[in-house]
């Protein structure tokens, strides 16, 4: 099974080349994981009572809004390479960080709740299980790019990225991070659906998922090779953690409003 998740991660970063354009695993997963999270969210939201309709316009806001954001905040961590290099860096493909993609997708979904006016709490509980899902295909993306890998390691599943973003040294085995997430992001997508009838209350299922999420981030971090802001980003993940804990344990303690 290793040896066949190995292929996959160092053979086909690239799918096909047609004239100047080149398909990439990367998008070819990205566009996946937009496709599950719309098809979980519909259902999301019809389980919640509400319109299935505006699904399709928060599935785009979601992708630009996160694309943007995850491209800004990686920027801002490598501020150096935009001075040296600004055009490729800022419109290359690579260099997408998880918060800044969290945070750009919610204002671009924000945004349109805000105008069509859906309620808040429901609709965040109704796209958690999707922003779940869709994370996980978005790091196997990562894993068949070669990109954002772990710290060297010799555990029997570890391995090489030859063609990774950037290459690993000959010979040398790192943690496959980007799977590490892409299961973990799985089992929250899992425990979301089984808490979905416990969890009630508008923003109960949101606030789980941000708790479940931060503390996978967390914990990764301690296996991801090191890089500029990973420090930064491991106390944002804990923060998040308890953030969302404090609250989801407010919600879920107050007296019903009658």
């Amino acid at each position: 099974m290793v040896d066949v998740l190995e292929f996959m991660g160092n053979m086909y970063p690239e799918l096909l080349t047609i004239g100047p354009f080149t398909f990439h695993s990367f998008g070819l997963m990205m566009a996946l994981g937009f496709v599950a999270a719309g098809v979980t969210t519909y259902y999301g939201f019809k389980r919640k009572g509400l319109n299935p309709e505006y699904v399709y316009w928060m599935t785009i806001a979601a992708a630009v809004g996160g694309l943007l954001g995850s491209k800004i905040h990686y920027l801002l961590l490598h501020l150096d390479r935009l001075q040296d290099n600004p055009m490729t860096t800022a419109f290359s493909g690579a260099g997408l960080v998880w918060y800044g993609g969290l945070i750009g997708g919610t204002l671009g979904v924000l945004l349109v709740v805000l105008i069509v006016k859906l309620p808040l709490g429901r609709t965040a509980d109704a796209v958690a299980p999707a922003i779940a899902i869709g994370y996980a295909f978005g790091r196997m993306g990562c894993f068949l790019n070669g990109d954002d890998y772990g710290r060297p390691s010799t555990l029997p599943w570890a391995m090489e990225f030859p063609q990774g973003s950037p290459p690993t040294p000959e010979g040398l085995t790192v943690h496959p991070a980007q799977l590490y997430e892409a299961g973990a992001s799985l089992l929250i997508f899992f425990v979301l659906l089984y808490l979905w009838p416990r969890l009630r209350r508008d923003w109960e299922l949101f606030l789980a998922y941000l708790v479940m999420a931060g503390f996978e981030r967390f914990l990764v971090e301690f296996v991801r090779f090191d890089r500029i802001g990973q420090t930064q980003q491991q106390l944002l993940a804990l923060a998040t953690t308890l953030a969302a804990a404090l609250a989801l344990a407010w919600v879920h303690r107050r007296p019903e409003v009658r």
